[in-house]
Formats: C-alpha cells, structure tokens, sequence
C-alpha cells in the first residue's frame, strides 16, 4: 500500500510542475505588446522560401 501512496504524490506533483509551466509560458506570451507580434510575424513571413508564401 505504501508504493501507492509514493506513486500518488509523485502523480500530483508532476501535475503541479506542468500546470506551474505552462502558467509561465502564458504569461510570458502575453507580455508581448501588438506591435512587437506584429514585428515577429513579418520577420517570420521574411525568412519563408517563396514558394511557401501565401
């Protein structure tokens, strides 16, 4: 019964680790402000191959 509990909390944990993650990742992803999207989407529109461009 004991491997159980052990296997549990560490379950938990790693849900606690990911849900932490990907609140930073949120958080860091609306820090940008419209014109600094604006600005990465053309630069990633820039370095598309021409046939790749729509």
């Amino acid at each position: 019964m004991r491997w159980w509990k052990i296997l549990g909390l560490a379950g938990m944990a790693g849900v606690a680790a990911t849900g932490v993650a990907i609140a930073r990742a949120e958080r860091r992803r609306r820090a940008y402000t419209p014109e600094e999207i604006r600005q990465r989407l053309r630069e990633r529109a820039g370095d598309q191959p021409e046939g790749r461009r729509s």
